[in-house]
């Protein structure tokens, strides 16, 4: 049977940085210090507190914030291909409403596709949960409430990847590595985006490193569909 064919310039990919709500567990109100507790009481090791895994609290969108979304798109002109990248970045409730304001304004037609790496599971539910939190209607791309599977628009690489295996999982570094991806020097890894946020104050760092796992993600997707990879010249950070 022939694979159904993946029309590259109707996916939107994306990548978000997020880092736990306030930089001490000490900030949070009494309440949400004993809700974190109860929250990671299964992931905590049994002489860790909640206070020592406090940093580990922006996986959670409970208890954590986005402070970056990049995005890319495939733009075809007169036979040349190149791949457009753009991100939002500073108070949250504002880069949530101009990605939203993307999603509503550009990409808004059914054709039109969401890709992310482990998007389902962390992505695109940590956006929809961010943006109820702070009080922002989702966006028909997020809104999955009462849509059947096959009407849900999003593409999840590490979802592709596991083949029906449903208890894999596969880091993007892992894939890129295997699949002979080429992929920038690493400047940050995903453990140390909080404390370049909170100590370092060095968002340029964060838009960086969340820009060139957006590349990464379509480079795995052509990859996937063994189409040439995208060269440095093809790239274009607006």
């Amino acid at each position: 049977m022939q694979q159904p064919k993946i029309h590259f310039e109707n996916i939107l990919f994306l990548d978000i940085e997020t880092v736990p709500e306030t930089e001490t567990f000490e900030e949070l109100s009494d309440i949400k210090k004993q809700l974190f507790a109860d929250k990671t009481k299964y992931q905590r090791k049994d002489e860790e507190t909640p206070e020592e895994f406090y940093h580990k609290a922006g996986i959670w969108a409970e208890f954590g914030k986005i402070v970056c979304i990049s995005v890319g798109f495939f733009k075809q002109k007169e036979g040349d291909r190149n791949f457009r990248v753009k991100s939002f970045f500073g108070e949250e409730g504002q880069l949530l409403n101009e990605f939203k304001n993307l999603l509503e304004s550009y990409f808004a037609h059914s054709k039109y596709l969401l890709c992310a790496h482990n998007g389902k599971e962390f992505d695109f539910p940590y956006i929809a949960r961010r943006m109820v939190i702070n009080g922002i209607s989702l966006p028909q791309k997020l809104n999955l409430f009462g849509k059947k599977p096959w009407e849900i628009p999003h593409i999840d690489t590490m979802e592709m990847w596991k083949f029906g295996d449903f208890k894999h999982y596969t880091s993007l570094k892992l894939l890129t590595t295997i699949l002979n991806i080429p992929s920038p020097k690493d400047d940050i890894d995903g453990s140390q985006v909080a404390e370049v946020f909170y100590k370092e104050k060095d968002i340029d760092r964060i838009i960086t490193y969340c820009e060139k796992d957006t590349i990464t993600v379509a480079q795995l997707l052509l990859r996937f569909q063994n189409l040439p990879l995208l060269e440095e010249h093809e790239i274009i950070i607006t």
